[in-house]
């Protein structure tokens, strides 16, 4: 009697968790990226639809005089709440967290050492209020790689400095609904590529990447492929042997565990075949090669998510965009999919946790019975 008592408290607990997961308001942080891309611009675009309210509270942590100079020359009028501390966020407003009270230059569709400094600092301060939990996950506009280093920035980008300063190991994945693709290699020059892949790496990938689809994306026994380095995959050592001597042996080992990951596939055919569509995600070997082919079949409706880490981050799938920056012309959508897609990732893995610890306590009392 006392077991079906411990299992109907369990889905009660489940059943009021939902309830209040449906009028829970994510806080949503946004880092404002380059001011002098298109950044501010798809912020704003954005939420100047008024229903995005009803899914998130956005903090944009920035400068309203800034934004307020946007708002004007982009001839949007959204009103937004100006706050000092992150505590003063308001439900159903449009957040400014201000970082800086000067003035400040913008010089659109050029970098400038000012626009690198304010992306940092706006990157900083909601790096650590994620950190920190007081918002649940963060939207990254762009950054230009080159401006933004300093003394505190010495990162190729926005994953590796995430990774510095959250926990876990970071894994970066491109997806729209219908395709993830996630990255052996990041953001390291073509030339060391080779010497960088080792069976260790590759096990530590696909071992982020399958957890990744369990708890953040619902899917309880993910279909993983791999594809190869060289061309047609080395031809049996004529072109290389990286993919007979260490990509596909620790594909073999992998397999042996029970994960169903397949490989490693040429990767000139495999998107043109649409062999993609078989599997959950892939795993490419470095940057352009998964990047290219994404990009080619869902660009301005892609994300970026870093997978592997305990907060959650998502970003467009696409640059500053210097060239359109201030005409008005930049397009919302992969923005859009990007707070979409930080908001179900943030639903799916808290009660992915609630599910498991709930399951692991009921466990637990019925040992003890």
């Amino acid at each position: 009697m006392l077991i079906y008592f411990i299992t109907f408290e369990v889905a009660k607990l489940s059943i009021i968790t939902l309830f209040m997961d449906k009028f829970e308001k994510i806080k949503l942080g946004i880092s404002i990226g380059d001011f002098n891309g298109i950044g501010i611009e798809i912020i704003l675009k954005t939420f100047s639809d008024k229903r995005m309210l009803d899914f998130c509270t956005p903090i944009i942590y920035g400068s309203t005089k800034l934004i307020t100079a946007y708002k004007k020359d982009l001839n949007i009028n959204i009103p937004f709440n100006g706050i000092k501390n992150i505590d003063k966020a308001l439900h159903g407003k449009i957040n400014i967290l201000n970082l800086w009270k000067d003035d400040i230059e913008v010089d659109l569709g050029k970098p400038t050492k000012k626009s690198g400094k304010c992306a940092f600092e706006s990157l900083e301060a909601a790096t650590d209020d994620l950190a920190k939990g007081e918002i649940d996950v963060l939207v990254t506009a762009p950054i230009n790689k080159d401006n933004i280093q300093s003394d505190d920035f010495k990162f190729p980008g926005h994953t590796e400095y995430l990774e510095s300063k959250l926990n876990g190991e970071s894994l970066m994945i491109l997806m729209t609904n219908k395709l993830r693709i996630g990255l052996i290699t990041g953001h390291i020059p073509v030339s060391k590529v080779s010497e960088t892949i080792t069976p260790e790496l590759i096990k530590k990938k696909v071992e982020i990447l399958y957890a990744t689809l369990i708890q953040d994306f619902a899917i309880s026994k993910p279909k993983i492929a791999i594809l190869g380095l060289n061309p047609h995959c080395g031809d049996h050592g004529v072109i290389g042997n990286e993919d007979d001597e260490i990509i596909k042996p620790t594909i073999d080992i992998i397999q042996s565990e029970g994960k169903l990951v397949y490989g490693p596939y040429a990767a000139d055919s495999f998107f043109g075949s649409e062999n993609y569509k078989n599997f959950d995600a892939i795993l490419a070997m470095y940057h352009d090669q998964g990047l290219a082919p994404f990009k080619t079949l869902s660009f301005g409706e892609g994300v970026n998510y870093t997978a592997g880490l305990d907060k959650i981050r998502t970003s467009p799938d696409h640059g500053t965009a210097y060239e359109l920056a201030g005409k008005g012309l930049a397009n919302i959508n992969s923005f859009k999919e990007a707070i979409f897609t930080g908001i179900k990732i943030f639903k799916t893995r808290k009660e992915y946790k609630s599910l498991t610890e709930n399951s692991l306590k009921t466990n637990q009392r019925k040992e003890k019975l």
